[in-house]
């Protein structure tokens, strides 16, 4: 895209923000999300319909312009006229304008299977919105012309500005839906799913399964190779999630309805070619004392903690992958570590040659916390073998009793002037250096790098305690200066005992000068 229409995009998304927030006085920013999306999606489905209305037109068949198949034919959602934007737009100024858009949702999901569980129900009313702020926001959006620049997605671009400035504006515990588009554009470009299976536990707003469709539409893939399965216990997020995916053109299997992943897994036989996750980070009580501890996603391991899901959620991605599959996800830096039943499955996983890569990702990248977390590549076959990606072949060799660290804390570039995201030319760097870690000529095109990476053999895992913490392994050098952080921690914890020794034997010596004339201390 031209800067100056690049330009174009970015002051639509950035008006339309500024427009929307002024619903702030009258919601909370955790709801009015979902009036702002609610109305993007349909004016982007109105737009659609419009559209295919005109070239049904056009083909002399304008007696068919009210026919359901001639749109669902094309994948487009059939709308009746009280759930066209023209008819919301027209009535912006009436008193029952949220009724109207409930209805014209309620409409559309009812014509279309395709939506069903995935539009606001009866959301605008119930809100009780000013309904001269609602007025206002129907009039900028109606400014948008989402087909505009069909090459470059506007609307996708407009409802992804919108997932991150929500993700950004509600902050700790609220932002869990929305994952940063680089850490995902980051875990695409290392699994790479071209083909197969695509499966997110604990899917958001679909963040993880749009970046994998632009992944294969960047690298010449074909999207209709993909098959995309994710699940999301949030009702409002679920909605979210099957929104975000529709604006996209994107099918996917979301389960029935939305559910809790370990009570009520909708995917029970699923197996998976790859695994794209960021589930909720150190969750308590997620199940109960009895509860799943004969589940079958444990088969083979200790059971997780009710303490903590970290180990859940890992146990349960190992289940639904598929003999080849990969799996990246996102986990707190707290489970790199530490003992019990983490420690026995951690100590299994390593042994069982599944873990390939841990990756420590810079602090401040998530709008949900800013502590340092961790991504996790985990492949159930790490063998020497030869695949065909689309026009180029890749020769793995066998990486079994290996695992790769990287620590990427020093990687990234400010923005918002209190977040740090991974530029590209970092994300291709990184990428670059994992796959030729992989490769059979890795001797030539891998090497370790201080402060960076390294590629460390089982056995010194073992001697580690299986711990996974990157600082253990990674030499950290002091470039400047050319100092090994370890050997002179090392000689600086030796001195200060050697000080410390000689203070208490001063101390010792004064206590017994002061008893020899006679003071009692």
């Amino acid at each position: 895209m031209a800067k100056k229409d690049t330009e174009k995009s970015k002051a639509i998304e950035e008006t339309l923000w500024q427009s929307c927030d002024k619903l702030r006085g009258s919601v909370d920013p955790a709801e009015y999300k979902h009036v702002v999306l609610g109305l993007i999606f349909l004016k982007f489905a109105s737009d659609k319909f419009e559209e295919r209305k005109a070239e049904i037109i056009a083909e002399g068949k304008e007696k068919y312009v009210e026919m359901k198949d001639f749109y669902n034919m094309k994948n487009v959602f059939f709308l009746e006229e009280i759930s066209r934007w023209s008819y919301i737009s027209k009535n912006a100024k009436q008193d029952d304008l949220a009724l109207k858009i409930d209805t014209a949702l309620h409409t559309i999901e009812k014509n279309n299977p395709a939506l069903k569980g995935a539009l606001p129900d009866n959301y605008f009313s119930r809100l009780g919105l000013d309904k001269t702020k609602l007025a206002s926001l129907v009039d900028k959006i109606n400014e948008i012309n989402t087909l505009e620049d069909k090459e470059h997605d506007i609307i996708g671009r407009v409802y992804e500005y919108f997932l991150r400035k929500f993700a950004i504006k509600e902050g700790k515990g609220k932002g869990e839906f929305y994952t940063p588009k680089t850490i995902v554009n980051l875990m695409a470009e290392l699994i790479e799913p071209y083909n197969g299976i695509i499966y997110d536990p604990a899917c958001g707003s679909g963040g993880m399964f749009v970046q994998s469709i632009k992944f294969i539409e960047n690298h010449q893939g074909n999207k209709k190779e993909i098959s995309i399965y994710g699940q999301e216990s949030s009702p409002t997020t679920y909605k979210l999630a099957k929104m975000n995916l529709a604006i996209r053109g994107i099918s996917a299997n979301l389960g029935l309805k939305h559910a809790d992943t370990f009570h009520d897994d909708q995917h029970k036989d699923l197996k998976a070619d790859y695994i794209m996750a960021n589930p909720p980070f150190n969750q308590k009580d997620w199940r109960g004392e009895n509860e799943l501890k004969d589940d079958p996603r444990w088969k083979g391991y200790d059971v997780p903690p009710k303490s903590n899901a970290n180990y859940g959620w890992i146990l349960n991605m190992v289940s639904k992958l598929s003999d080849n599959g990969v799996a990246g996800f996102i986990l707190a830096n707290g489970a790199l570590s530490g003992g019990g039943e983490e420690y026995k499955i951690r100590k299994a996983l390593i042994k069982n040659n599944l873990i390939e890569a841990i990756i420590i990702i810079p602090r401040n990248t998530f709008y949900t916390t800013d502590i340092s977390v961790t991504l996790w590549i985990i492949n159930k076959n790490k063998k020497e073998r030869t695949i065909q990606i689309n026009d180029r072949q890749k020769n793995y060799r066998n990486r079994e009793k290996e695992v790769l660290f990287m620590d990427l804390r020093r990687w990234g570039s400010e923005y918002e002037k209190q977040f740090v995201e991974l530029t590209a030319t970092d994300i291709e760097k990184i990428a670059e250096n994992y796959h030729n870690w992989q490769q059979t000529d890795w001797e030539t095109t891998y090497k370790d790098v201080p402060e960076f990476c390294k590629s460390v053999h089982f056995d010194q895992l073992k001697e580690n305690k299986y711990s996974l913490v990157p600082s253990k392994y990674i030499d950290f050098i002091d470039v400047d200066s050319n100092i090994d952080f370890d050997t002179e921690m090392k000689r600086i914890q030796k001195d200060f005992k050697a000080l410390l020794k000689e203070e208490k034997e001063s101390q010792e010596q004064l206590i017994n000068a002061f008893k020899t004339l006679g003071y009692e201390l």
